[in-house]
């Protein structure tokens, strides 16, 4: 089931939506004209361990409009997926996809004026399961 949301506890995603980490080193603009598109958790070994809500954007619909610099790349098993983060307060803000990579899927909880703990419902991709996944690695 694909959860898409136009709003989270009345507050409404905006076509244009700023995103920060939390120093506010990182700012991003996502577009958002259909609102959070994908809503997921994931359960592979890195997703399980930073505990994110993620929805999609295509690659276009992230502007990186601060801190650019203070991004650092992590990647791991295949090294398809590029995960950003913030080098000064380590908060992920977003990643190339791996399961998709013309998309890019953001941290929610990063979006201004969202409380990602408001949303209630959200899908759990198998990321242990991934079939790009080979069975030696560790997913």
């Amino acid at each position: 089931m694909t959860i898409h949301l136009t709003e989270v506890d009345g507050v409404k995603i905006q076509p244009k939506h700023l995103a920060s980490c939390h120093c506010g080193n990182v700012q991003l603009q996502l577009s958002l004209a259909d609102g959070l598109v994908d809503v997921r958790r994931c359960d592979c070994s890195l997703c399980r361990r930073r505990g994110a809500i993620a929805a999609s954007v295509p690659l276009s619909g992230i502007k990186i409009i601060k801190g650019a610099e203070s991004l650092k790349l992590y990647q791991f098993n295949t090294k398809t997926a590029k995960h950003f983060f913030c080098d000064n307060c380590g908060i992920y803000t977003h990643h190339q996809r791996r399961s998709n990579p013309s998309q890019y899927a953001f941290n929610v909880a990063c979006l201004e004026g969202i409380n990602a703990m408001k949303i209630e419902k959200t899908t759990v991709y198998d990321g242990v399961h991934h079939p790009a996944d080979e069975t030696s690695h560790k997913s």
